[in-house]
């Protein structure tokens, strides 16, 4: 009961608020990633996947450490955690900026926020561009922000919370292809591609079922979404694609350099009113999940608890 009601408070929470508008535990992983990496980098998978097993190990022995025992100090934690964790609101929220921004006639404003969204070069990008760059982001991101955490809460509490957002942060963090990354961030973007395994596909089920067009998004989904290069973003980008109607896909620049990537969808290319859209979809997305999710926990079997939330000494 604790995890389920714990879980509910820290999406009310990030509802309510948003993110935390000072000292959010996220950037102080980040910083503590980063002085892990000065120490630690070499152009090695050894070398990456050392550096993810303290830094993300470090944040999940730790909160099962810390987590109270008891029941209303778990919920507090729980919810703590969850709020700290999710990141859903605050993307919708810049998702109806670059909206408002591209109805105004405003690119430039529009550009500006995208690096808040994706890591695309948002000079690169026209108005159709940037429809499609936030509207990809919104639907991949609305796995990564809230399925994940809630799915690894509901599984794990307060270590899966918190577990999975540095996992997922490492992933932003050093997970890319260039040449840096290669092979440094290698574990990070593979242990990020297991971890949301699960809940993407979890993702792609809720996007079927509160979409209002259930047969076009999962035939769009088992279509499209394996070309992807994401073994998880397929999904849910294809899923929104179905969806909404729209295709997205196509050529994309990044600083690092220019990928094609594959149609996902058919239909248009994405307007501002497809993007408003896509951000109603995300929060549907959104509240349906923490339903699955709260259920699940209540479900979970307890009679025995999870290694990681037992403390030596009785």
């Amino acid at each position: 009961m604790s995890t389920a009601v714990g879980l509910a408070a820290g999406y009310l929470l990030d509802e309510r608020f948003g993110d935390p508008r000072r000292g959010h535990p996220v950037a102080g992983f980040g910083r503590f990633t980063s002085l892990l990496e000065k120490r630690m980098y070499r152009d090695s998978r050894d070398a990456g996947a050392k550096l993810v097993a303290v830094a993300a190990g470090s944040v999940v022995l730790g909160s099962a450490a810390l987590t109270p025992q008891g029941a209303l100090g778990r919920t507090a934690a729980t919810a703590a955690a969850t709020w700290v964790a999710l990141g859903g609101t605050s993307l919708c929220r810049v998702g109806d900026q670059v909206a408002d921004a591209l109805d105004a006639g405003d690119v430039d404003a529009a550009r500006g926020l995208i690096p808040s969204l994706c890591g695309r070069d948002p000079n690169s990008l026209d108005e159709a561009g940037i429809a499609r760059a936030a509207l990809e982001s919104i639907a991949e991101n609305t796995s990564d922000a809230t399925i994940g955490p809630l799915f690894w809460g509901a599984v794990a509490g307060v270590p899966g919370v918190l577990g999975y957002r540095a996992i997922n942060t490492l992933d932003a963090m050093i997970g890319y292809r260039n040449e840096r990354y290669h092979d440094f961030g290698w574990a990070a973007a593979r242990l990020d591609d297991i971890v949301n395994h699960l809940p993407a596909r979890l993702g792609g089920a809720v996007v079927v079922a509160v979409s209002g067009a259930p047969r076009r998004t999962f035939t769009t989904w088992r279509r499209d979404a394996s070309a992807h290069p994401s073994p998880n973003a397929g999904v849910v980008e294809a899923s929104f694609a179905g969806a909404l109607g729209v295709q997205l896909g196509g050529r994309t620049v990044y600083p690092h350099g220019v990928e094609m990537r594959p149609v996902l969808g058919r239909g248009p290319a994405p307007s501002p009113a497809d993007l408003r859209a896509a951000v109603e979809l995300s929060r549907r997305v959104q509240r349906a999940t923490l339903a699955v999710c709260v259920v699940g926990s209540l479900l979970r079997p307890v009679g025995r608890r999870s290694p990681l939330s037992r403390r030596s000494g009785g």
